[in-house]
């Protein structure tokens, strides 16, 4: 799919604008394998894949020489296959990276729906796919395709591709919260895109708001993403909150209190991120975000209420603006900062 024919409001944004970061830096660290292999002056053209449990969503950007623009020029998406076991995934993904560059050798960042490990070359696990334990997806696609291939976790991708051209650009302090079936995170501290030793950070949808709350698949009670992630907020209210946000524009008091509840505790939440982090800004994306209208001012009021002002002076909270193509910009931006 070209460029001209992306759907929706992120079509129009990509077109109008080039997008700039601070200094254009968002640095994971290094590594000197990769730098090796390939120099920032070969770096004009790189392709960002985020693989989902039912869809490959891919992506060829251009990036100015100091990284802080990039302009999108194509996308395509292939279905996941079915079984998705590493060997069929593989496969799927070389396709795909083929049809972005035929012949070429760009490099290549890939969300995965798991845990990544540190050195950005292993999936550890991956959710909703078969059989995944210590894929070394990476050193397994550079083999058949001689380029250079980093992975991240596709929450952390989603967060750092608004961090770069979406509604996080400009902040070095930044949380991004993915509200869908769970709740996503991420943390950019100093620029920094941040997943601990392990690369399992940032889990913020299971920071606890109330310890005897709904049993979290996680183990614990009480998790955040039991209460504002789309599953939620669906058991909480019986309907889907797409009809939810529909009732309540229509000003339905039912949904209007439930969205108060809703942000609410988000706000709670929120409270324990600005204590330990203090970030700038919080994105919020994902379904959920439609409704930011209906939440977002309850949400402010809690914390307004339960933060000290030093903790909380100057901050922001906003709606994503990439949409889908949030994990898509995030995995390309990840080949750069892992060179």
């Amino acid at each position: 799919m070209l460029l001209g024919e992306l759907p929706g409001e992120v079509s129009e944004r990509f077109k109008e604008t080039v997008l700039k970061t601070v200094d254009g830096k968002l640095s994971v660290g290094s590594n000197p394998t990769l730098s090796a292999k390939m120099s920032k002056e070969a770096m004009s053209e790189v392709l960002g894949i985020d693989l989902g449990g039912t869809a490959i969503k891919a992506g060829r950007f251009s990036v100015s020489p100091n990284q802080a623009q990039a302009t999108p020029q194509e996308y395509v998406t292939v279905p996941t296959p079915s079984p998705a076991t590493p060997e069929a995934v593989l496969e799927a993904l070389i396709i795909t990276a083929e049809k972005l560059d035929p012949g070429g050798n760009l490099p290549v960042g890939i969300g995965v729906p798991g845990v990544v490990d540190p050195t950005a070359r292993i999936a550890r696990t991956a959710i909703n796919l078969s059989n995944w334990h210590e894929v070394p997806l990476a050193e397994s696609m550079e083999k058949r395709t001689e380029r250079t291939v980093v992975l991240g976790n596709d929450a952390n991708c989603a967060g750092l591709g608004e961090a770069w051209l979406g509604a996080g650009r400009g902040f070095q302090d930044l949380l991004v919260l993915t509200l869908g079936t769970g709740v996503g995170g991420t943390i950019i501290l100093n620029g920094r895109l941040f997943v601990g030793h392990r690369g399992a950070g940032a889990e913020l949808g299971h920071i606890c708001i109330n310890e005897e709350g709904p049993p979290c698949n996680c183990g614990s009670r009480g998790c955040l993403e039991q209460y504002i992630s789309a599953t939620a907020i669906h058991r909480r209210t019986g309907v889907d909150p797409k009809v939810l946000g529909e009732k309540a524009d229509g000003g339905d008091p039912e949904a209007l209190a439930w969205w108060e509840r809703i942000g609410s505790d988000l706000g709670v939440g929120l409270t324990s991120l600005l204590y330990t982090l203090t970030p700038e800004a919080v994105v919020v994306g994902g379904g959920v975000a439609a409704s930011s209208a209906h939440f977002f001012p309850k949400a402010l009021e809690e914390v307004e209420k339960r933060v000290l002002f030093p903790c909380r002076e100057g901050f922001q909270l906003l709606s994503a603006q990439l949409g889908n193509e949030a994990g898509t910009v995030g995995a390309a931006r990840l080949v750069l900062d892992l060179t």
